[in-house]
């Protein structure tokens, strides 16, 4: 709803109680629209959408739009004309809930416009400044230290036994021409007499235990 402009309507101290808010002279809906940095209040008829007045806002907080100081749900809104003519109306909201989507509407579209106006200076800053140039200018030169590599690589030249090399012999041991292990004598093995290599074989006769046989089976003789 919006109350015309009338004597207690004074943009810093407007106090709601002082309008007659069961009389409102409009009712309608009301569309907030954003041009570049620029929100535009569009209030309409809420049947055929006509425009009833819109209050340009270039500001917020500002004298286009502000709260009055006993309710959060009614505002002092300056509205214009396509001539320039502006005039001052009390504003209200039924519920609170759309008084604060009202409120952060116009706070979410300044937050952006202060967001892009940074954005633009730090690019003015950038394209003002010289480019940075890391090249190598003709004739310069650079030096560069590799010092540490070096002791890296004199500490770890260390030379190393082979893999191959002659143990020194144990004390004691004569010495000589070093022998291959494969030049060794072959071991014989001597096996007893008595093993019997031929189980087939017929074994030997034994001698007798009688050592007198011959001389006691020989004739006598006389004299």
């Amino acid at each position: 709803m919006a109350h015309p402009l009338a004597s207690s309507i004074i943009v810093g101290i407007s106090q709601a109680a002082d309008w007659k808010l069961d009389e409102p002279q409009w009712t309608g809906r009301m569309k907030i629209i954003s041009k570049g940095k620029v929100a535009f209040i569009k209030l309409q008829d809420k049947n055929s959408g006509e425009l009833f007045a819109q209050a340009p806002v270039d500001q917020y907080p500002g004298c286009a739009v502000e709260a009055v100081t006993d309710s959060s749900r009614y505002f002092v809104v300056r509205i214009q004309d396509d001539n320039g003519r502006h005039a001052f109306i009390g504003v209200g909201f039924a519920d609170r809930g759309d008084s604060f989507d009202f409120n952060v509407a116009l706070q979410d579209h300044f937050k952006w416009v202060k967001q892009e106006s940074e954005f633009a200076k730090q690019e003015a800053t950038q394209s003002s400044a010289p480019p940075l140039d890391l090249g190598f200018k003709e004739g310069q030169t650079i030096k560069i230290s590799i010092g540490n590599i070096k002791k890296k690589e004199a500490g770890g030249a260390k030379s190393r036994p082979s893999a191959g090399g002659l143990l020194p012999p144990p004390p004691g041991a004569k010495t000589g021409s070093p022998q291959s292990p494969f030049d060794t004598q072959p071991t014989t093995m001597t096996l007893p007499s008595t093993l019997d290599l031929d189980s087939s074989a017929p074994a030997a006769p034994q001698p007798t235990a009688d050592i007198w046989g011959d001389f006691t089976s020989a004739p006598a003789v006389s004299r």
